[in-house]
């Protein structure tokens, strides 16, 4: 069956998108591994954005293969490959999550006794976290091996029986449903740590800024403009990334079918916020926004990616 031009049209979007997140990420590991060999010591936000480039990188290239793979061949269902993107995927929820913590607690100015608690002992706790996200996305994983083996047995005990296509129907129907929720629950945590850290960093950032008013001199000035741009790039953060959190389940939960150009939008959507969350990631690291700096003035696609970071800057 040959795709109709707009399943054609989503299918190229979605191409240029990976491409895109691929080279993202390859990025941020290549330069924040560079800065690794030069000073020879690597701080924990670094060190979460290696993580969390080497994870893309992953989820982004199962994802390419997986669609192409199912899309040319739907009898054949490459569930191993499933598996790797729900592993990368669970594991890039914790890695922003952490991301979200790790920044909340070091730039909020909030006095209570937890922030105070935090601030002196996350940042050291930064290679034990990422080795619990580590962990706790294997055991995520295990659990979905488990499920694709019951699944596999069950569907092949039914079929050596005559007349089962109904209760196969209701088996496939209860097990997508469970999916879903599953994937929820997996899902659901860390995205409220990350929501939860956001909006306290967000708030920490409002109230400071109320305070700087009261002062209005040319330092405070240039300081609330700095506070002002800071809480557009939060507010841009939590929206994207709340986005793709929320089209991931409810893809999920409908089960689009792979033939259908709403699968193929629905793909596009998700990793659009993917591919505009690594480039407001790429602008918080001073590093990594000088390589943006340098290949603009040195190479054509500099160009276009100076108005995404123009753009972005802006508004």
């Amino acid at each position: 069956m040959i795709p109709n031009q707009l399943t054609v049209f989503f299918m190229t979007i979605y191409l240029l998108e990976s491409l895109t997140i691929i080279v993202q990420s390859s990025l941020i590991v290549a330069v924040l591994s560079r800065e690794w060999v030069q000073v020879k010591r690597l701080s924990p936000v670094d060190m979460i954005l290696i993580s969390l480039g080497i994870c893309r990188f992953l989820l982004q290239g199962t994802s390419v293969l997986y669609n192409f793979c199912y899309d040319f061949n739907p009898d054949d269902y490459l569930w191993y490959i499933a598996l790797i993107w729900e592993f990368t995927n669970t594991l890039a929820f914790w890695l922003t999550s952490l991301l979200a913590v790790v920044y909340c607690v070091k730039v909020s100015s909030f006095t209570y006794a937890i922030f105070l608690w935090l601030r002196w002992r996350i940042l050291r706790l930064v290679p034990q976290l990422l080795l619990g996200s580590l962990m706790i996305s294997c055991v995520t994983i295990i659990v979905s091996a488990l499920r694709f083996v019951f699944i596999k047995s069950q569907l092949i005990s039914m079929m050596q029986l005559p007349g089962n296509n109904t209760e196969m129907e209701t088996l496939t129907t209860f097990l997508e449903k469970n999916y879903a929720y599953q994937l929820l629950a997996m899902l659901f945590i860390p995205f409220l740590l990350f929501l939860t850290s956001t909006i306290l960093l967000i708030a920490s950032l409002c109230q400071h800024l109320r305070q700087k008013r009261h002062h209005d001199t040319g330092h405070s000035n240039s300081s609330m403009k700095a506070h002002a741009t800071a809480l557009r790039f939060l507010a841009f953060f939590l929206i994207f990334f709340t986005s793709y959190f929320f089209t991931i389940i409810i893809s999920t939960t409908y089960h689009l079918k792979h033939k259908s150009y709403w699968f193929w939008a629905s793909e596009t959507i998700i990793y659009a916020t993917i591919s505009i969350h690594l480039t407001s990631l790429m602008l918080s690291s001073p590093a990594l926004k000088k390589v943006l700096k340098d290949s603009i003035s040195s190479s054509p696609l500099g160009i276009s990616l100076i108005i995404l970071v123009l753009f972005t800057l802006t508004y």
